[in-house]
């Protein structure tokens, strides 16, 4: 197990979803933010089946930096209840691990 986390947020619009990054990757909450451009999200929301055209945001960031990540997001985010989502990584290539925390430091 790495010290590496993939975050998995959705959100309604290209031009949210690339102020959301920058602002992640400005405080160095993430290293990166990868945006997945128009998904099709289907789902209920207060009992109505919904379907949804939204922007992936996969942010990799350090265990340590997530809980600070997720309750920015959930600050920054348009929605009630934003989709925030961590996975732990099982192995990642080194150099890419390293530069990850490197970035997600705060130096």
């Amino acid at each position: 197990m790495t010290a590496l986390r993939l975050v998995f947020s959705t959100i309604d619009s290209e031009d949210r979803a690339k102020t959301l990054a920058r602002q992640l990757v400005q405080e160095n909450l993430a290293a990166c933010v990868t945006i997945v451009s128009s998904v099709t999200s289907i789902y209920k929301w207060r009992q109505v089946l919904e379907e949804s055209t939204e922007w992936l945001l996969v942010i990799k960031t350090s265990e340590a930096r997530l809980p600070e990540l997720m309750a920015r997001v959930k600050e920054l985010h348009p929605y009630e209840v934003p989709e925030i989502i961590a996975f732990p990584i099982e192995s990642a290539y080194a150099a890419y691990l390293d530069w990850v925390l490197q970035e997600t430091s705060g130096a």
